[in-house]
């Protein structure tokens, strides 16, 4: 099949694809791509360099593995996943990504669409108002260095205990909201500077904050939907995507530095050097996986004062508290991460960057109230189609490491998408169609048009199909806040 490759592209069945050994020197494992065969062909030449690059990297288990979201990214492609031994692997900020869990929120409520739309403008004025976005917004939690190292160590518990929730939401979040093994000692003052204040807040870019709808025309397994707490008839959710913001970033670029250094004292290799990396065990390694789960665990506890700014501007348009409107947390997952995890072919460290967890029914690590039916899996698309709330499968711990696609992936740069449309228009064009968006930057706004992403249908029907994920619902958006 023709693609935008010269490597050899083996179907493998439906929706997999693989790329074998032979096709670069230095390849471990396979590469294996997911996707129809219509999103393959549009996947950009990075993803195809850029995957086969990871299955070189020392201590890889099985195969590099990109998602049908998959796009060029640094170092892995944004939807990479891969594994590597503790013993002999690596760990590497680019295949965790700069914005360090970033991830997604689900919040159910009891309102209908018949009940929020008349209010919808007065909503999301209060929402903007209380959850700061754009380019270096500032939250309302101050804190000085000490609160912050509790934060770094302690994540969303730590929200909970200052008020900023309920105790029954950490149930809800991958890990609990807390990864352990934080040391705050191996996070720079720089790093620390640039994250202090930043708590609540969603930062620019791709992250949003979105009012949506499901109704009963678009729910695919309402039994499970039941399970996470929606129940369709029009109901109203909401999405939130965004990470650890500054900090993440500040974590990732001084690690990039001292791992640039560490490969030549440890005679690594890389076929890029966006892909710098250390023994997973070696002092290095350990010192940037510490910091990380403190990056890691700041985005939870940012996430969690969001959700509680989300809870107060609901309280205060309906005049009943988030408990009377029913706004339970269905679920927090994480989308750049690396994590230890127990598979059949011993402890493996998981690298996810632009991808989800999902696991199936029966893991020990959800929670008792889904463990019957699977993780749920929140997965974002444009904010002008839609999102998807999905499930996780067995067949997905089996084939790529429980995981699976977190959005709908770009398909058009930042700069393209603003030459084909203003934000101003976009922003207009959306009202029209029944969404509401209210923006820091008209031109941030452009920049993540419906047009510059993917088909997030298709994307999902992929997942679906190859078995490792299931469709459990679709979010419509009716509002929308953007950096």
């Amino acid at each position: 099949m023709k693609c935008n490759t010269a490597m050899k592209v083996v179907r493998l069945s439906g929706e997999v694809w693989e790329i074998p050994v032979t096709e670069k020197s230095g390849m471990l494992v396979p590469a294996r791509i997911y996707g129809t065969e219509a999103i393959l062909r549009a996947m950009d030449t990075g993803v195809f360099e850029q995957v086969t690059n990871v299955a070189c990297l020392p201590g890889i288990s099985r195969y590099a593995l990109c998602m049908p979201d998959g796009h060029w990214g640094y170092g892995f492609p944004i939807g990479g996943v891969a594994a590597f031994d503790v013993r002999s692997g690596i760990i590497s900020p680019g295949g965790v990504g700069y914005d360090v869990n970033c991830g997604m929120r689900l919040i159910r409520t009891d309102l209908t669409l018949a009940e929020v739309q008349p209010k919808l403008d007065r909503l999301m004025t209060e929402l903007f108002r209380r959850v700061p976005a754009g380019v270096g917004a500032s939250g309302f939690v101050s804190m000085d260095r000490s609160s912050f190292n509790r934060v770094m160590t302690q994540g969303a518990r730590w929200c909970i205990e200052q008020g900023y929730g309920w105790p029954r939401d950490l149930e809800r979040m991958e890990h609990g909201g807390c990864l352990p093994g934080a040391d705050p000692g191996n996070v720079s003052d720089h790093a620390v500077t640039r994250g202090m204040n930043q708590l609540g807040t969603l930062g620019s870019g791709n992250h949003y904050l979105e009012v949506q709808v499901v109704s009963n025309d678009r729910m695919f397994d309402p039994e499970v939907a039941a399970t996470f707490g929606i129940t369709g008839n029009d109901q109203i959710v909401v999405m939130v995507h965004c990470g650890s913001r500054g900090f993440g970033h500040q974590v990732a670029s001084d690690y990039l530095k001292v791992f640039e250094k560490a490969m030549r004292r440890y005679g690594i290799t890389v076929k890029d050097q966006q892909l710098a990396c250390a023994p997973f065990l070696s002092e290095e390694g350990q010192n940037y996986f510490s910091a990380m789960n403190c990056a890691a665990n700041t985005a939870f506890a940012n996430r969690q004062v969001i959700t509680h700014q989300i809870r107060e501007a609901f309280a205060a348009v309906f005049g009943r508290s988030g408990e009377e409107l029913g706004m339970e947390l269905v679920y927090d997952v994480a989308h750049n991460i690396a994590s230890v995890e127990r598979y059949p072919e011993g402890d493996l460290v998981v690298h996810r960057k632009g991808a989800t967890r999902a696991l199936g029914p029966g893991s020990p690590d959800l929670p008792a109230c889904y463990r019957s039916v699977g993780q749920p899996v929140i997965c974002g698309g444009s904010m002008e189609t839609g999102s998807y709330l999905l499930v996780g499968t067995t067949r997905a711990a089996e084939d790529t490491f429980g995981s699976t696609m977190h959005g709908s992936g770009r398909t058009m740069s930042r700069t393209q998408a603003k030459k084909s449309i203003s934000g101003e228009q976009l922003q207009q064009q959306m009202k029209q169609r029944g969404i509401l968006v209210k923006a820091v930057s008209m031109s941030g706004l452009a920049e993540e048009a419906g047009c510059a992403y993917k088909n997030i249908s298709e994307v999902v029907e992929s997942v679906e199909r190859a078995g490792i994920t299931k469709k459990v619902a679709e979010l419509r958006p009716i509002g929308n806040i953007k950096g």
